[in-house]
């Protein structure tokens, strides 16, 4: 039997270094100038942290942040935006925690995914990886295709591993 595993995980050096290089473009950039914001990502508990003085520059280094992430070939929907911004002082606070494993609910969505696509193989859920198991490998290269295709409605960045015939 052939199978392979979905996970959703963000390497922390990549994250780390896309920081670094928006934290550096902050830092150069002309409207940025004289700015006491800082931009940090704490590998331990896989957050962003963002503090400026006000909600424009706040937008713009996530702006700046999304771009670098892309540059380095990590999905920008791993960003969990949902928190809202707020108020410490003079500056403007905002958390933004970066998705690692699949949850309870995206599973049940690729499960439903891969069920009602009719194919050739079956899936469990361990934990917070997708294990996917079927005879031939085309069918699971067809099961990544569909996952592929449809990324959009899972809303998460997905990686195929550990894939063994």
């Amino acid at each position: 039997m052939a199978s392979f595993d979905i996970v959703s995980k963000v390497d922390p050096q990549i994250m780390d270094n896309a920081v670094n290089t928006a934290r550096k473009e902050i830092m150069n950039r002309y409207d940025f100038r004289d700015t006491k914001g800082t931009l940090e990502y704490d590998k331990k508990s896989s957050e962003v942290h963002i503090s400026m003085e006000n909600e424009m520059r706040l937008q713009h280094t996530e702006d700046v942040l999304i771009g670098k992430m892309v540059k380095q070939g990590l999905d920008a929907t791993a960003l969990d935006f949902s928190k809202d911004h707020y108020q410490s002082g003079p500056m403007v606070k905002k958390d933004i925690k970066v998705k690692a494993g699949i949850d309870k609910e995206t599973s049940k969505k690729i499960m439903k995914l891969i069920k009602d696509g009719k194919l050739k193989v079956s899936a469990a859920i361990m934990d917070e990886t997708i294990r996917v198991t079927g005879k031939k490998i085309d069918d699971l290269q067809e099961a990544i295709g569909l996952m592929r295709a449809n990324a959009e409605m899972i809303g998460m960045p997905l990686q195929f591993v550990n894939m063994k015939s």
